[in-house]
């Protein structure tokens, strides 16, 4: 899923590993997370979502089309 988690990170100056250690995930699940490769849980999507003070509809992206393609 397509998300903007890298950009929000860098916009509050948070490292990879500074924005897993609050949501107490690795600085590899921030990385797959920001490269598409890994579909957080709804409890992590909030917390993300918290984090950033945003909605989860602002950070994920949801497409149908990546869904029915398997991306």
């Amino acid at each position: 899923m397509k998300n903007n988690i890298q950009l929000l990170r860098k916009k509050a100056k948070l490292t990879q590993e500074e924005l897993g250690k609050r949501l107490e995930v690795s600085r590899q699940t921030i990385n797959s997370l920001e490269k598409g490769r890994y579909n957080p849980s709804i409890v992590l999507a909030f917390k993300i979502a918290n984090i950033f003070k945003r909605n989860i509809e602002d950070i994920f992206i949801y497409d149908e089309l990546d869904e029915e393609a398997g991306i």
